[in-house]
């Protein structure tokens, strides 16, 4: 392998530069092997025609989609519309399906969902953007404690369907589109993690 193309790469802001412990033995085993390590965090994220919220939001099947701002950054939560109402036991069915694991459902009525608001990963904050995008549900990969209170009185049901579950399309689609683009082979290997 001459590379490795990752979602969540190293050198986060507030993150110890140092390489040490684990961190060192990944970035030497990459050095010792020649493999580079191709990264794109927020560009995957916000990207139009392969990101992870576009390939999520396309998975499921959501039509009229616009974007808003989550965490200050424009464009990074998605909202649109299902074909037609479903009940939030249909919609974490959906999610159950797409993810391949049971997403923990926060609900806050009996009301049916159509207009669905996401950002994958840990974007569980942006739940209050999407209340006042006017969703009658907000799906996200990771939950808090806060996440709870704020979807009971803000009155919109929350899915937190796990980080890893909720951004591996992005990465599969960039791979494909690279693959298709340039005389490279590109395996998608999935190893599960749990949030």
């Amino acid at each position: 392998s001459d590379g490795v193309l990752v979602h969540h790469g190293y050198f986060w802001k507030g993150e110890n530069p140092c390489l040490v412990g684990p961190m060192y033995e990944r970035i030497r085993t990459l050095i010792q092997n020649d493999i580079s390590l191709i990264a794109y965090h927020l560009p995957l994220d916000l990207h139009t025609e392969v990101g992870n919220n576009f390939c999520f939001g396309e998975l499921l099947d959501i039509t009229h989609t616009s974007t808003f701002a989550v965490e200050d950054i424009a464009g990074l939560g998605w909202i649109g519309d299902l074909s037609s109402p479903i009940s939030a036991e249909q919609l974490n069915e959906r999610l159950a399906d797409l993810c391949a694991r049971m997403p923990l459902h926060i609900s806050v009525s009996e009301k049916p969902l159509q207009r669905i608001a996401w950002c994958t990963g840990a974007a569980q904050d942006g739940i209050t953007e999407a209340a006042l995008a006017g969703a009658d549900a907000y799906i996200s990969g990771e939950i808090s404690e806060r996440t709870v209170h704020l979807a009971r009185e803000l009155g919109i049901h929350y899915f937190a369907a796990g980080h890893h579950a909720t951004e591996r399309y992005g990465i599969q689609a960039l791979g494909a589109m690279i693959a298709e683009k340039y005389p490279v082979s590109v395996e998608f290997i999935d190893i599960d993690n749990p949030v």
